[in-house]
């Protein structure tokens, strides 16, 4: 399919074809709820951790004697129940990664940009390129093309003045093609496209 290609000034720089096998299937959540749960659980830190009546430091002596008090048959004052006690069946460090079929994830990329494509939530840059570092005036172009929560794919080699220009604009992310993923693409509005991210892709899923 055909597709309208624009400067960052809002002007018209040709059209570009895009493949249907990227662009043009039909979304299907299941999918994407998948790898993006996968993202999500790859990201997780895993590191919270509780004491356990092992880790506790308290003394292991028995609290009182078996028989004649009239009171329920304790041991240790490390048990959960007591103050100071260990926590019972509490959260240990551990990885929250599982594994998910190269070509679901694959799959998973692929219906994302459809997706965007189907809602009319895609936009096509000719060159993401700003002549100076400067945020106010890369904040009023943005401004000017009705991007207010975006995500913008360059190609391999991003641009330093428009990576470190939109760093500080909320709602904007920028990412170099090798850093496109399903969980930013579904979380931001809009996705912009470069020329050269587009060429990526279709060199990438032929």
């Amino acid at each position: 399919m055909e597709f309208n290609v624009k400067t960052l000034e809002g002007k018209d720089a040709g059209k570009v074809s895009l493949s249907d096998a990227i662009f043009g299937l039909e979304p299907r959540e299941d999918i994407l709820a998948r790898v993006i749960r996968w993202q999500l659980a790859k990201k997780q830190q895993g590191t919270h951790q509780a004491k356990g009546r092992a880790d506790v430091w308290r003394t292991g002596a028995k609290m009182y004697k078996q028989k004649g008090t009239g009171r329920a048959r304790h041991h240790s004052a490390r048990a959960p129940q007591f103050r100071g006690g260990g926590k019972a069946h509490g959260p240990v460090a551990r990885s929250h990664e599982h594994d998910l079929p190269k070509k679901v994830r694959a799959l998973g990329l692929r219906l994302a940009l459809s997706a965007k494509l189907k809602s009319d939530d895609v936009i096509i840059i000719d060159n993401l390129v700003a002549a100076e570092a400067k945020t106010k005036a890369l904040a009023s172009t943005f401004a000017s093309l009705g991007l207010t929560n975006a995500l913008f794919i360059g190609g391999a080699e991003l641009d330093g003045n428009f990576k470190l220009a939109a760093q500080n604009i909320p709602n904007i992310d920028v990412l170099p093609i090798q850093g496109i993923n399903v969980y930013d693409i579904v979380r931001r509005g809009k996705l912009v496209l470069s020329k050269a991210a587009v060429e990526a892709l279709e060199e990438r899923f032929k």
